[in-house]
């Protein structure tokens, strides 16, 4: 299965802070793994699903804290919620805010924290603050109004029941299992043939999420990651142009490192919405021979894509 080329990368219809899709070729070119028919792709952290679902492997044990994704997920699978719907749902949801403004927006969000319902979440994903998804201690969805309520056009409406529908299909003759673990559980789930794929929140960079993320955290997750059965691979940030991740060095050593240039666009800070260095670390014998540089274009399905990007891989050992 890895290393692969994918080279037109599709987004999948839930946004948040730190997505992958513009690394998805990275990724995936970088890393060895040969699944057995018994094998799983195992995401402990696995937010909007962007890798998941490019990759696209036959077996996969999807996790996340944030039960509303894996609620969103589940329904698609599950075949209640489907691209009609989605339509249907956006298109009324959409003429609601122009009318209303902000004041719908934040009746939707009140009734989404008191009866948590997916086509609320995914009204919210999608009209929020700068695409965020953010959650307060008592895991009420806490994003403000990006101030958009000419939001829902046609066009967009499309694009995202386009995105449903191309998740749906990925899903099709899949065994997957969506399941609201954290990555404790999930990782103690992880057998020898397995491959494990982690994009935790990145420590040192404001990492509200759904659950809080500490520097123990993210300790412990390279301790028990660096002692599994199986291989597994890392993304996380390595530099930017103030500062050096010291994390990786500390916690990851002796393993392989790719790294290129990436840009966020999805922050809730302007100091987080810009040109990094992206690591992926790897455990050594499921690293793929140094890839050349990686062209590919990044599109929503049906709709078309943007101009091709670049990505050049290079490599290092990370030494304790």
């Amino acid at each position: 299965m890895l290393p692969c080329s994918v080279r037109s990368v599709k987004a999948p219809p839930i946004k948040c802070q730190g997505i992958k899709t513009k690394l998805v070729p990275f990724i995936a070119a970088n890393l060895a793994w040969q699944p057995t028919p018994a094998s799983r792709w195992i995401e402990p952290f696995l937010g909007s699903g962007v890798v998941a679902f490019n990759l696209a492997p036959t077996h996969a044990l999807l996790c996340d804290t944030n039960r509303h994704v894996i609620q969103f997920y589940r329904s698609i699978q599950q075949g209640q919620i489907t691209p009609g719907q989605v339509r249907e749902f956006l298109t009324q949801a959409g003429e609601q805010l122009r009318s209303h403004g902000e004041a719908y927006y934040y009746a939707v969000r009140d009734r989404f924290n008191q009866h948590p319902d997916s086509l609320d979440f995914l009204f919210l994903n999608r009209s929020c603050f700068n695409g965020l998804m953010r959650f307060n201690a008592k895991g009420g969805f806490n994003v403000p109004f990006c101030r958009k309520p000419q939001r829902f056009t046609p066009a967009y409406i499309t694009k995202i029941v386009n995105q449903v529908a191309w998740v749906a299909q990925q899903m099709q003759g899949k065994q997957w299992q969506f399941q609201v673990a954290d990555w404790r559980e999930t990782l103690a789930q992880a057998r020898l043939t397995d491959f494990v794929y982690l994009d935790p929140p990145y420590i040192g960079r404001h990492t509200d999420y759904f659950n809080q993320w500490s520097i123990a955290e993210a300790e412990a997750l390279a301790e028990i990651t660096k002692n599994l059965p199986c291989g597994f691979a890392l993304s996380m940030w390595l530099s930017n142009a103030h500062r050096h991740n010291t994390h990786l060095a500390d916690c990851w050593d002796g393993l392989d490192l790719r790294s290129t240039q990436h840009f966020y666009h999805v922050g809730s800070f302007e100091t987080l919405r810009g040109a990094i260095a992206e690591a992926l670390v790897i455990a050594p014998e499921f690293a793929a021979p140094i890839a050349p540089p990686i062209s590919s274009s990044i599109s929503a399905p049906v709709m078309g894509g943007v101009p091709e990007t670049g990505c050049d891989a290079a490599h290092s050992n990370l030494v304790g």
